[in-house]
């Protein structure tokens, strides 16, 4: 008994001591606490896009930012701001370079004027890829390589880039007046960029740059004559079918557009290597999810435009194989006197000369399963728009004796 009673002594001794020592640590300041650094504080980023707060663009944006929150477990935090909140939209990338942002959500297509191969890297015809294409070629086939050597190799540019959210096909865009061929918009100025811009320059169709809150008050004062922006929806929000009742679809200047996340070098570099995995991963996930919502909210959109009474016209062969003529002409000279535009298309061209082939000789049609259900409900026309119908012509009365003439109908 005495053994057991000398045990619990000595076992509140040490608790007693404990205790004494505790209190005179804190006292002193000398107790080991959590350091920030241990506790790990979020790392947090200043992100603007270039798109309008209602942009279906800005859709895709937070769909990013978001799925980056809540991948990296809070540790990697997105402060999202909309076009114009920090930087003009077509100065992201020179903010980003600078560190005046930490990342942006844009398009490489908006500074063509300092590298014309970032129009194939991005977006246009593509020798027939789709987004599906696009994305193998981009992932597996050396498009993300020839993006990050394009900014920090030819343009010196302190930045890293990914290519996340498309956006496309698109239509080919609103007008005031029905078209046909090129004659019917030769002369007239356009909103279009990149691609467009120079095809169209090219047909002699004035093109404009304008960003998407520029275009609907520039086609209300008569600075432009025609525009194109993305697709139903977001044109619909816009408000373009309030300025322009005729609406063409497709176009080929951007039948596949894909956008870019781009982020200052400094704090890429910086980010532990899971943290890296956790973008890339979010910036693939996020193509996708993007892509269908995008699609979806187009349908949609479209419904309500016809049901609206705006005229959705197909465009016609004779102008999308006129865009692809011109655009043909122009990249192969583009290539010619630009060593890294051909080093783009090449890569790009050895990719799509497997995969589209193998696509279109093996797959289904997508034409041919969807007729066989939904034939019938293909809105789509191909026909010229329909015109007021001429007053009937009275045909002339026949005849008869004077005195039972009938009265002229009318």
């Amino acid at each position: 008994m005495q053994r057991l009673i000398s045990l619990r002594a000595a076992v509140l001794l040490a608790i007693v001591v404990g205790l004494v020592a505790y209190l005179a640590g804190a006292h002193t300041g000398s107790v080991v606490r959590p350091s920030v650094a241990t506790a790990q504080a979020p790392i947090k980023w200043k992100v603007q896009s270039a798109w309008p707060p209602t942009s279906i663009v800005q859709d895709a944006a937070k769909l990013l930012v978001d799925t980056i929150n809540k991948t990296s477990g809070g540790r990697l935090q997105m402060e999202l701001s909309p076009a114009g909140a920090i930087v003009p939209p077509f100065e992201i990338q020179d903010a980003v370079n600078r560190g005046v942002l930490d990342a942006g959500h844009t398009t490489p297509g908006y500074i063509i004027g300092k590298l014309k191969a970032f129009i194939p890297l991005t977006h246009g015809p593509l020798f027939g890829m789709d987004f599906i294409d696009y994305y193998g070629w981009y992932w597996e086939g050396g498009g993300h390589e020839l993006l990050q050597e394009a900014y920090q190799d030819k343009l010196k540019m302190n930045v890293v880039s990914f290519q996340v959210h498309p956006e496309g096909p698109q239509a080919m865009g609103w007008f005031k007046k029905e078209i046909r061929s090129f004659k019917d918009i030769k002369g007239s100025r356009y909103r279009i960029y990149a691609a467009g811009a120079e095809v169209y320059n090219k047909l002699g169709i004035a093109s404009v740059v304008l960003a998407g809150g520029e275009i609907v008050p520039a086609l209300e004062r008569g600075a432009i004559d025609g525009a194109e922006w993305i697709n139903c929806y977001d044109d619909k929000i816009l408000g373009l079918d309030k300025v322009a009742k005729f609406h063409y679809a497709p176009g080929m200047h951007e039948p596949t557009t894909v956008g870019e996340f781009i982020i200052n070098k400094g704090k890429w570099d910086a980010l532990p290597a899971d943290l890296k995995e956790v973008v890339k991963t979010s910036v693939q996930a996020s193509y996708w999810n993007h892509f269908v919502r995008f699609h979806e909210k187009t349908a949609k959109a479209c419904q309500e435009l016809l049901a609206a009474g705006i005229k959705i016209i197909k465009t016609t062969d004779e102008l999308n194989k006129g865009f692809l003529k011109a655009y043909d002409e122009i990249w192969q000279a583009d290539a010619a006197k630009d060593e890294f535009y051909r080093k783009v298309i090449d890569s790009q061209k050895k990719y799509s000369s497997l995969i589209v082939p193998y696509r279109m000789s093996y797959w289904p049609k997508y034409d041919f399963i969807g007729e066989h259900y939904y034939k019938e409900k293909i809105w789509l026309s191909d026909k010229p728009a329909a015109r007021p119908a001429a007053a009937p012509v009275a045909a002339p009365a026949a005849a008869k004796p004077a005195e039972k003439k009938a009265p002229e109908k009318k």
